[in-house]
């Protein structure tokens, strides 16, 4: 598993609280868990936002997606239930990509929190970016300690970029080892050139009922 994966972030703000995580937890994930090519999937809760949900699915390819057992469940397909919950909720990322460049091959298990970072690069510094990321940066992200698991994913659509830090607890990113690790005169350089950035950093979604 791992070769692909499909990343939807959401701002409920202005649904129930308990239906939308009724709607995830009851409906949404079991009809994806049952497509064949779709593995683990798993959902967070931004930290700096309770409001804002990730959920993660991991595929054996992105031609999952344009099987019939998931056309039959996804776009005009979708049900009621999910048609409904999507026009209330704000749907803040959408990513399909494939695993590409540094990091670990697989998503590990029993993850405390994760970090996301989605983005487009200036054209002209693409291949730069691409030897920063796999050259320095995952490998230092990937050394500090409580970091579990770093890998990257490439899209054909906007953003173009995801990477995608499974950590112990969310506060490994806010640790001064993080922060050394991800702040050097490499990474200051080419942050000038991130487009649409977006970063969002969660803990595991739980539901005490």
């Amino acid at each position: 598993m791992g070769k692909g994966i499909l990343l939807v972030a959401f701002d409920f703000t202005r649904a129930h609280e308990d239906e939308f995580h009724d709607w995830y937890d009851l409906e949404h994930i079991p009809e994806r868990e049952r497509v064949p090519g779709f593995g683990d999937c798993t959902r967070w809760i931004s930290v700096e936002n309770p409001k804002v949900a990730i959920a993660s699915y991991e595929l054996d390819n992105l031609s999952v997606l344009e099987t019939p057992a998931y056309r039959a469940i996804g776009g005009d397909n979708l049900s009621v239930w999910s048609k409904r919950m999507i026009r209330i909720c704000k749907r803040l990322l959408r990513f399909e990509g494939k695993k590409f460049g540094a990091g670990a091959a697989e998503s590990p298990r029993g993850a405390g929190g994760l970090l996301i970072n989605a983005m487009n690069v200036a054209p002209e510094h693409e291949a730069e970016f691409n030897e920063w990321y796999d050259g320095e940066h995952i490998p230092a992200l990937s050394a500090v300690p409580g970091a579990l698991a770093a890998r990257r994913f490439r899209s054909a659509a906007s953003p173009r970029y995801l990477a995608i830090y499974h950590l112990q607890t969310p506060e490994v990113a806010m640790s001064a080892a993080w922060q050394t690790a991800a702040n050097t005169p490499w990474t200051e350089r080419i942050r000038h050139h991130f487009r649409d950035r977006q970063r969002i950093l969660c803990g595991a979604y739980r539901r005490d009922r």
